[in-house]
């Protein structure tokens, strides 16, 4: 995630201290081809980080006043020239504290959505991923972001109401 202005600008006043953030992971799947005929095996819309190599759904942090379908949009369009549309929210969850290189600290309130395709063919839309493609949702690339393995299951399930961790 690249950090806002807004985070960095408390940066200068509050160093390394574990910030909360609300932060959105968004899960665009592809459940039919061009034409329209329902895919065997859906495929999910990947991006591969540049700080550490690993696969996942797309992600990011709300602005200020922003709503979180229209961020998780945002942010599939920025890192994957993709065009999406939130459909639902499926879970709700801590993503769990990340310490980055330089000793920030931040504890992200995960909002998972489910996205559908609408246009576009991936690539990297920012420095913050070094590659995008769909994937097969039972043939994900390795390294693999582990909380996404779990949204991408929620976002699966078209029937199920949003899930929360306990």
């Amino acid at each position: 995630m690249a950090t806002p202005e807004y985070i960095k600008d408390l940066r200068t006043q509050i160093g390394h201290q574990e910030l909360f953030l609300p932060a959105v992971t968004a899960v665009v799947l592809k459940r039919t081809d061009d034409d329209g005929t329902e895919l065997e095996t859906p495929e999910v819309l990947l991006v591969k980080r540049s700080d550490d190599g690993r696969w996942g759904a797309t992600a990011g942090i709300l602005e200020p006043g922003e709503e979180p379908a229209a961020a998780a949009a945002r942010e599939v369009q920025e890192e994957t020239t993709v065009l999406a549309e939130p459909v639902r929210v499926t879970g709700v969850s801590d993503h769990g504290q990340v310490v980055y290189p330089n000793g920030d600290a931040c504890r992200f309130l995960d909002i998972a959505f489910e996205l559908k395709y609408r246009s576009g063919e991936p690539a990297p839309g920012d420095d913050e991923s070094t590659a995008a493609a769909w994937y097969p949702v039972d043939q994900l690339p390795e390294p693999f972001v582990e909380q996404h393995r779990e949204r991408i299951r929620w976002a699966l399930d078209s029937g199920a109401p949003g899930q929360f961790k306990d």
